[in-house]
């Protein structure tokens, strides 16, 4: 199962983005989607997670800022983002498990650049 993000770049503190992330391939089930994020010289760290039932478990320093989402037709997770923080600043990652012909996947995206200037 392949991934593609998109939507990251550059914004001001207290600014809005949207990142999106499609699966695509053949055959498959997805459970969780999740987007981690890694700054520089830090271990990346889950960001949100969203089960194949909707439920979903943010980390303590985004609850209330950033939301998790997904389209289960178009086998899309997004990130809505707002009241963004210099401390956001990271490489985004989307992450998605689930079930294919060929048995369990765990597959990464590219990772998307956000850049959050005071």
């Amino acid at each position: 199962v392949q991934l593609v993000e998109s939507g990251g770049g550059l914004v001001q503190a207290g600014g809005s983005l949207r990142l999106s992330c499609a699966a695509s391939g053949s055959h498959f089930s997805i459970n969780a989607m999740c987007w981690y994020r890694q700054a520089p010289g830090k271990q990346r760290e889950l960001v949100a997670a969203i089960t194949s039932g909707g439920s979903t478990n943010d980390a303590d320093s985004v609850k209330g800022r950033f939301t998790i989402s997904r389209d289960n037709a178009k086998n899309t997770v997004y990130l809505q983002m707002n009241s963004l923080k210099p401390d956001d600043t990271a490489v985004y990652y989307c992450n998605v498990r689930g079930r294919a012909a060929v048995g369990y996947f765990n597959s990464w995206g590219q990772g998307t650049q956000v850049t959050v200037s005071s």
